[in-house]
């Protein structure tokens, strides 16, 4: 799976949500864990623990006071996982069909939506620009037509996307709401915890997932309405002793952001920096991204893209 893809999918599932919610609480010994979350079958509490448990979320501990007897704790990992919990359940408040809370039947449908198309880079194409079902096809091979369809399908029915014929008779192109546009910050905050806490499980951000959450971010910035020019956003991705970059080039006038697209070609200023120095950014960090040309532009652009992900948190 993508990066953060594995966060929000554990997040998806809703005894997870109220397994991880009953913990962060306080410890508690199994009999009380499973009335707190409402009586499932032992079997089924069993097989959710275990899979907590393989992820490092949550600790099983033998108690003293009644030998035989178990008990269950968060751990500093699973303390993060429900940090990004609220800040997915932020997101899900905001749904264009009325708020959801997580762990919720709608919330389930909601976050499965987006890892689905996360996962199958049916968010990086939208994020671009509308396409239709049979453009997706061809964007994205690697999948059926019959499960594209149904993940395009699930992503209209919760709002993250939504389809306008424009009268060409080519069928009907999907463009990303607003709200699937934000949903770049849950992601974010999924695969900076997938990065600190399970990096031997989880896929590293890569050139797709960047360029995803860039082209997502663009069209939410608000900059001075006296800024233009063009300027590159880059990450530096570091593997098998190659440095590459990824990101976008992003062309603004009068405070609008009129393009966004790929790295390459010439800028009049940049800003580039490791996931990791981005990520200490987006948190409040001022020297760790290196700034070049317009020093006005980027410093903008970097400011603005935070505001969009993190407005008023941290990841």
């Amino acid at each position: 799976m993508r990066a953060g893809a594995n966060g929000l999918s554990l997040l998806s599932v809703p005894l997870n949500v109220h397994l991880l919610c009953a913990l962060e609480e306080e410890e508690r010994s199994l009999g009380d864990l499973s009335h707190a979350v409402g009586l499932p079958p032992a079997s089924t509490m069993r097989a959710y623990l275990r899979t907590l448990g393989e992820w490092g979320l949550v600790d099983r501990r033998q108690e003293t006071t009644f030998p035989g007897s178990v008990g269950y704790a968060l751990t500093e990992s699973g303390e993060k996982l429900v940090q990004v919990g609220q800040v997915l359940q932020d997101w899900l408040k905001d749904a264009p069909n009325g708020g959801m809370a997580l762990g919720s039947p709608g919330a389930k449908s909601a976050v499965k939506a987006l890892v689905d198309g996360w996962d199958a880079a049916i968010v990086r194409a939208l994020a671009a620009r509308p396409c239709t079902l049979t453009e997706l096809g061809r964007l994205i091979p690697r999948i059926s037509y019959p499960t594209l369809e149904r993940r395009v399908t699930a992503m209209r029915k919760v709002g993250q996307i939504e389809g306008r014929r424009d009268g060409n008779g080519r069928g009907t192109p999907y463009r990303a709401t607003g709200w699937l546009r934000r949903a770049v910050t849950p992601v974010i905050a999924s695969a900076a915890w997938e990065r600190r806490h399970s990096p031997s499980r989880t896929a590293p951000l890569g050139r797709l997932e960047i360029e995803s959450a860039l082209l997502l971010a663009l069209p939410l910035l608000r900059l001075p309405t006296d800024l233009s020019g063009s300027c590159r956003i880059a990450v530096e991705l570091r593997g098998g002793g190659e440095q590459r970059y990824a990101g976008a080039t992003v062309a603004v006038e009068d405070g609008e952001v009129r393009a966004g697209g790929r790295l390459g070609g010439d800028a009049e200023a940049w800003a580039t920096g490791t996931a990791h120095d981005w990520y200490r950014w987006l948190n409040g960090g001022h020297e760790e991204v290196e700034i070049g040309g317009d020093h006005r532009l980027p410093m903008a652009l970097a400011d603005a893209v935070r505001e969009a992900l993190v407005p008023g948190q941290r990841v």
